[in-house]
């Protein structure tokens, strides 16, 4: 099978330049810069003019609920949901049922995910005190990093113990994506509010428990530990300016921010209520313009969603009882999108954040970046018709969204995962398949 995408804009390696991409089998075949036609005998043909060609966006933080969580979601539908939005590839967080911490669960989900999803796929295994010899026998090859949780967690997947987080920052031979927040400081936060407003505190206190205080505690933690082991750490997530400050001088230190964090702040929980309510927090005004500006200097490193889907009926309620988290990987692309529009980044700074990096990182074998001989995911984006944000288009199961009645000027034309037509205007293949990422190739 061979497709041409012809004369489209296409924005990779910090460039943007017109051009036509060919693609053979599952690959790109070649790129040929500039407006002319390339000859050749093509099964496809699909004029891109105007619009604007990037590869497909990777997710290096997704909660896509499979298995034991699947009334919220599961493979197939959250990866419609990413396909719908320009995402060719995703890495799938571990507090599932069971949890992704032994070999055994690992396995079953990546099982699942070879059933289920029509894009990519990776399956991050998950620390807890008492597996770090596990930890340190996965195969680097099909394992993309290792998550921690730092700070308050559901189940067993809390690392507590000092001297568990040293042996596994000493012994990790994969990157560690860390949840940082600090538990003793939540709890005490919590304890303080409900003695003040009652049993379930209202979502505009969310910030103030989960507070600022928490993150800096955990994060300065992380980075001292990775500081002094060499390990590879990358911090999920971050939601402060001071956070900020601990990042940029090490190369083997860098942070993720959330599209939420990027896109909310507190002033917005008085008109979205528990639908922004994530953890850690979405806070301040002055804390999102910090994440924005970090986007350009090097102390974000990568762009993810921390996509976390969970039904109405779960974020009834406050502080206590609403659920966190929010479906956010159908939109992610267009949302940077229109900060690109804003100035807050280039187009060519958040193809970088959000394709090239997360492949850097985890050093995902031939994918990212559009070249010869790379597998041919392929995101087109098109500014020609603005639309609303309704019920109706939404992929994730969960069947709402926090953007519900935002207007984008940008939408997802198209989107091909291993030279395949998943996605286009709209319309959904559900007969694709995805392949199991693999990492240090």
């Amino acid at each position: 099978m061979k497709t041409l995408l012809y004369n489209g804009n296409i924005i990779n390696e910090n460039t943007t330049r017109v051009g036509s991409i060919i693609v053979e089998d599952d690959c790109v075949a070649d790129i040929v810069y500039g407006d002319t036609t390339p000859r050749g005998d093509y099964d496809n043909i699909i004029d891109v003019t105007g619009r604007f060609v990037l590869p497909g966006v990777i997710d290096s933080h997704v909660h896509f609920r499979d298995p034991g969580l699947t009334r919220k979601a599961d493979f197939h539908s959250e990866t419609r949901a990413a396909a719908a939005g320009g995402v060719t590839s995703c890495l799938d967080m571990p507090n599932t049922v069971p949890q992704t911490t032994t070999m055994e669960a690992w396995e079953e989900k990546r099982i699942l995910a070879q059933e289920k999803s029509i894009v990519n796929f990776g399956i991050f295994f998950g620390a807890t005190n008492d597996n770090v010899d596990t930890l340190t026998a996965l195969d680097t090859h099909r394992v993309p990093g290792i998550k921690l949780f730092m700070g308050s967690s559901t189940g067993n997947m809390l690392v507590d113990r000092r001297e568990a987080l040293s042996r596994l920052f000493a012994n990790a031979r994969l990157p560690i994506m860390a949840h940082c927040e600090d538990t003793d400081t939540i709890n005490r936060n919590m304890k303080e509010a409900k003695a003040k407003w009652g049993d379930d505190p209202a979502v505009e206190l969310h910030p103030l428990i989960r507070s600022e205080e928490a993150c800096l505690k955990s994060t300065s933690l992380a980075v001292r530990l990775a500081q002094e082991t060499g390990a590879r750490l990358h911090v999920a997530h971050l939601t402060t300016a001071r956070e900020l400050e601990l990042l940029g001088n090490d190369p083997n230190i860098t942070a993720e921010a959330t599209v939420a964090h990027l896109m909310f702040c507190d002033d917005d929980y008085a008109t979205l209520g528990t639908r922004i309510k994530c953890n850690p927090a979405v806070k301040t005004r002055g804390d999102r313009d910090a994440l924005r500006r970090a986007l350009n200097d090097g102390r974000i490193y990568t762009i993810g969603t921390d996509h976390a889907p969970h039904l109405p009926e779960d974020k009834a309620g406050g502080c206590a009882k609403a659920a966190s988290g929010m479906p956010m990987v159908q939109f992610s692309l267009v949302c940077l999108l229109e900060l690109t529009d804003k100035g807050v980044l280039s187009k060519e700074r958040m193809v970088e954040l959000m394709c090239h990096n997360p492949a850097r990182l985890f050093d995902i074998t031939r994918r990212g970046f559009i070249r010869k001989g790379y597998k041919a995911d392929i995101a087109i984006v098109a500014n020609d018709k603005p639309w609303t944000v309704t019920t109706d288009c939404i992929e994730s199961k969960c069947g709402w969204s926090p953007l519900e009645g935002h207007v984008f000027d940008w939408r997802v034309v198209m989107t091909m995962c291993n030279g395949k037509i998943v996605m286009k205007d709209g319309l959904i293949d559900d007969s694709c398949r995805g392949e199991a990422l693999t990492f240090r190739g």
